[in-house]
């Protein structure tokens, strides 16, 4: 059975697909020598939505994730943003894509040059993808950072200056730019602690909510998603075995391994609790 088909079996049906999305992936494949990492993956986000995508280290999720942006080209299948295949555009039509879908990595310091200050890493996709000039840019950057809760004279400073959740801060106001219509986020927040978090968390959401983007966010932690996710997908082996509302999946999973998931979620409640006593 095809991983899109084990999806449907675990409860995810054709409206939950959401064929016609914003962003489809069809029959992902994917394999590193003889080593299948992706097979048959398909799902759709929409508008203003967030998929989870979760499953344990190895399941195949963060090159899902890689392919969704162009990263990693797959071997079969296609990436689709508004109906258009990405792997067919070439050029000025690719570029102008490329800025519609940004992703935010596990590790903003290895996403951001040490030698370069923020305020010009953040300006260079305005750069590439917009024709403000100079001051327009110093102006745009100063309100990416207000967005994300940061400072503009933060602008003037090395990554090295910022703790790990002010970074994360920094790659996101990158990534929203150029107003991105979907954000892959890739483990965005598995570096962090607990109540750091939780702040991210609740900064993605408010972002979403202000600009309407779709988010695929790629985790191994069914507790976190909770606090972002409209639908989850279960990856395991490669295979989508699992898509459904979150809802269902905490509380009627379907598949064997989602139940073993979703049994050894902690209270979120109790981890915060925990944290904050500390």
């Amino acid at each position: 059975m095809s991983g899109a088909e084990q999806a449907r079996g675990g409860g995810a049906s054709g409206q939950e697909q959401r064929a016609g999305g914003l962003l489809e992936a069809r029959g992902l494949v994917k394999t590193f020598g003889r080593r299948p990492a992706v097979r048959d993956v398909s799902f759709a986000v929409g508008a203003g939505e967030t998929l989870a995508i979760v499953g344990e280290s190895g399941s195949g999720k963060s090159t899902t994730a890689r392919m969704l942006v162009g990263l990693l080209r797959p071997d079969r299948g296609q990436v689709l943003l508004d109906g258009d295949d990405l792997a067919r555009l070439r050029g000025r039509a690719l570029r102008a894509r490329r800025k519609d879908l940004q992703m935010v990595f596990q590790d903003p310091l290895g996403s951001l040059n040490p030698a370069t200050r923020v305020g010009a890493s953040i300006a260079e996709p305005l750069l590439l993808h917009t024709g403000l000039d100079a001051a327009a840019r110093r102006d745009r950057v100063a309100e990416l950072l207000r967005q994300v809760g940061l400072r503009p004279e933060h602008a003037d400073r090395l990554p090295r200056a910022f703790s790990g959740g002010q970074r994360q801060r920094i790659a996101i106001a990158r990534a929203i730019a150029c107003g991105p219509r979907v954000l892959i986020c890739d483990e965005p927040v598995s570096a962090l602690d607990v109540s750091t978090q939780a702040q991210i968390l609740d900064l993605l959401a408010g972002l979403r909510e202000a600009t309407g983007f779709g988010c695929v966010f790629i985790s191994h932690d069914l507790a976190v998603v909770r606090l972002v996710a409209d639908r989850i997908g279960v990856m395991r082996g490669g295979e989508l075995v699992e898509l459904g509302p979150a809802e269902q999946i905490y509380t009627d999973p379907r598949h064997k391994y989602t139940r073993e998931l979703v049994a050894a979620v902690p209270s979120l409640t109790a981890r915060r609790g925990s944290h904050e006593r500390s």
